[in-house]
């Protein structure tokens, strides 16, 4: 493919993309294939002489399609939202194009310092203390993630390194593996399985701090647990504190747990995946209050600030304790201006050496949206919630089943969690909408989050329409 047939074919992939999108309720929500239905439709074995482009994009149809779940779907309910718009898709098309692998400043500086200044841009979005960001004269700054899983990951390792650091200093007889053996995290019962995998990974232990009637972590529950485990000689060392629960949204009372972390000289990870977004209108953002005692704090604007994935964002107090647990020098990597004092290498803040030029979605989407268009968007979201919430109650069949903050409902039908859990096997076999379950309080629950883009008023009175109908079905069925 020479330039000028990837013009053309560019041109058709766009409108093939525009097309997609705008008659996207068109198609059926959730896939109806079996596992292994790809397998069958394709060769076994790649052609060893080239395809005309034309075959290739006819299969988009007939292979992909069919087996997609269409995240972007009005009718799609289920999880959180995963962002999405044009401006993203463009600044992705470039980061392809540009294709560099940005891991020092001197790999690409614009890679570099872009995603500095985006990181900083957003943090004065969410009112960041001055200490998390990098233009100023504190010590922290921010840094793109894959995801919230890896942030979280990472902040545990940094804290990991610092504490058998410090101990160290003031006991240099004990070993790494003495000291890693008595360490303890701790997360809420409500937390995202990712946070345990991270202890996992870790090589910690990693223990679940019961939550109150809100599904929120309270100080005097974190107090009692430290106090237990101080006495039998473990070492607390790290605490993931989640504003946004993927389960109800819940959010662990962090002016409470801060204080507590810091006088225990833990490390306090906050992990707002999906509500973090919601923290740039200002009625949200009290709920933030008490990240001035986080050593760390990490949300998605690739779920619900029209970046599309991935792009997660990851601010520290302290750069040097990241630094610090990730740091290596191969000669290969060194360049003539990394002791300046000037620039970041932000291979030295993740996992992986390679990076995506990511800042590029985030500079296109902040420019061509504003500030009050992106808190617009969040708060239609939250609005067809209340919508959503306000029908349930008006249905006395049914239940919510934790508080409605932001863009997620959970609810239930009245009865036995078999009832529920019947109840949305008819709604997800019907393919019509899509929701997945919860547990709280040991009943099982219906998630109805808004996702899209493209969600309406219409939609969620369809889709309300759709659960009422299935739900007398199922409750008439019962009485014969």
């Amino acid at each position: 493919m020479d330039a000028a047939e990837f013009r053309r074919r560019g041109r058709e992939m766009v409108d093939y993309v525009a097309d997609y999108i705008e008659n996207i309720e068109k198609r059926q929500v959730y896939p109806d294939v079996e596992p292994g239905y790809l397998r069958s439709l394709i060769p076994e074995e790649a052609p060893e002489e080239p395809e005309n482009y034309e075959d290739v994009v006819k299969d988009i149809e007939r292979v992909i399609m069919p087996g997609v779940t269409h995240w972007h779907s009005p009718y799609f309910y289920a999880y959180f939202p995963t962002a999405h718009s044009y401006p993203a898709m463009l600044a992705d098309m470039l980061c392809g194009a540009i294709g560099c692998i940005g891991f020092s400043w001197a790999a690409s500086p614009a890679c570099t310092e872009l995603e500095t200044v985006m990181l900083d841009w957003l943090g004065k979005m969410l009112k960041l203390p001055e200490d998390f960001l990098a233009g100023t004269k504190g010590k922290g700054g921010g840094v793109i993630q894959s995801t919230a899983s890896e942030a979280t990951l990472i902040t545990l390792l940094a804290a990991r390194s610092k504490i058998v650091r410090l101990i160290q200093a003031d006991y240099p007889e004990r070993s790494e593996t003495d000291i890693i053996s008595k360490l303890v995290a701790y997360s809420s019962d409500q937390a995202h399985s990712s946070v345990e995998r991270a202890g996992l990974i870790g090589g910690v232990r990693m223990k679940e701090i019961p939550t109150d009637s809100k599904f929120s972590v309270r100080g005097d529950a974190l107090e009692r647990i430290l106090k237990e485990d101080k006495a039998a000689g473990l070492i607390p060392f790290f605490f993931c504190a989640t504003l946004g629960t993927t389960a109800s949204c819940a959010f662990d009372c962090i002016t409470e747990l801060g204080p507590i972390c810091n006088a225990e000289k833990m490390w306090m990870h906050i992990d707002a995946a999906y509500a973090g977004s919601a923290f740039i209108c200002p009625e949200f953002r009290p709920l933030l209050n008490g990240i001035e005692f986080a050593d760390s704090f990490n949300f998605n604007p690739h779920k619900w600030l029209l970046i599309n994935f991935d792009c997660s964002a990851m601010w520290v107090k302290k750069r040097a304790d990241i630094i610090g647990a990730f740091k290596m020098e191969p000669l290969y990597l060194k360049h003539d201006h990394q002791e300046s004092g000037l620039v970041t290498d932000y291979r030295h803040w993740q996992i992986p050496l390679g990076r995506r030029f990511r800042s590029l979605k985030m500079w296109f989407v902040f420019r061509m949206y504003g500030l009050k268009a992106l808190q617009a968007y969040i708060r239609k979201h939250v609005g067809l919630a209340k919508e959503f919430e306000s029908l349930v109650r008006a249905d006395q069949r049914f239940e919510i089943s934790a508080d409605v903050v932001m863009g997620l409902v959970c609810f239930r039908l009245k009865g036995s969690n078999e009832l529920s859990e019947n109840l949305l096997k008819r709604i997800n076999s019907a393919r019509k909408i899509h929701l997945v379950p919860c547990q709280l309080a040991g009943k099982f629950v219906l998630r109805f989050a808004v996702c899209a883009r493209a969600t309406e008023s219409r939609h969620v009175q369809e889709a309300w329409c759709h659960i009422r109908q299935l739900a007398s079905e199922l409750l008439q069925e019962r009485l014969h």
